[in-house]
């Protein structure tokens, strides 16, 4: 006689949660992105042309400035940044900035990057919603970033955070600039958008 089938619908089953060093080993090269969130995996398709576009302006004003003083090191929209452990939350913003002070001695490794960066920049998409974009921002403020620029290109705006409840609008006629975290920065918000 068969054994009745008695296995628990998939539903009722507990998730299983996925650590940072799984996502790290992940297959790469299939078009996808990936972030963790409190161990749970998100699949991010790539971003469109114009997203692109934005997140290329801002990542090469910001390498100049880190570059040309020296302040510490640029990094790509595929870095990404252990926020929290246990449940692991990862984190890939579409650009950010690493103070000289809080990178490793020598190479960097080639895992993630543990700690949240000093400045975070995430160019939202249409499809994101508010909660998921004030989320990113307080789980950067956590992990201890500094500044987070949120940029709306729908509106040609960015909104920047000095800490999760205290920001600024800035509008395409103002100018960007890095505060003391990037001294020298400073870009028009327009140009961000051309």
């Amino acid at each position: 006689m068969a054994k009745a089938d008695v296995s628990v619908p998939p539903a009722a089953l507990p998730a299983r949660l996925m650590t940072a060093d799984e996502l790290l080993r992940l297959p790469t090269g299939m078009g996808e992105r990936y972030e963790l969130i409190e161990g749970a995996l998100i699949i991010m398709s790539p971003a469109g042309s114009r997203h692109g576009r934005i997140v290329s302006r801002i990542n090469s004003r910001i390498e100049q400035a880190v570059e040309r003083d020296r302040l510490g090191a640029a990094f790509g929209a595929e870095t990404g940044f252990i926020l929290s452990r246990n449940p692991d939350t990862v984190r890939a913003p579409d650009a950010a900035f690493v103070a000289a002070a809080r990178l490793p001695a020598g190479d960097l490794p080639d895992g993630y990057f543990r700690g949240a960066p000093d400045l975070a920049v995430e160019v939202i998409s249409p499809s994101e919603a508010a909660a998921d974009v004030q989320r990113k921002v307080s789980e950067y403020f956590q992990a201890g970033a500094r500044l987070v620029w949120v940029v709306y290109p729908d509106m040609r705006q960015i909104v920047v955070f000095r800490s999760a409840s205290a920001s600024v609008v800035l509008t395409a006629d103002e100018t960007l600039d890095g505060g003391e975290l990037l001294p020298g920065f400073s870009c028009p918000v327009a140009e961000l958008f051309e």
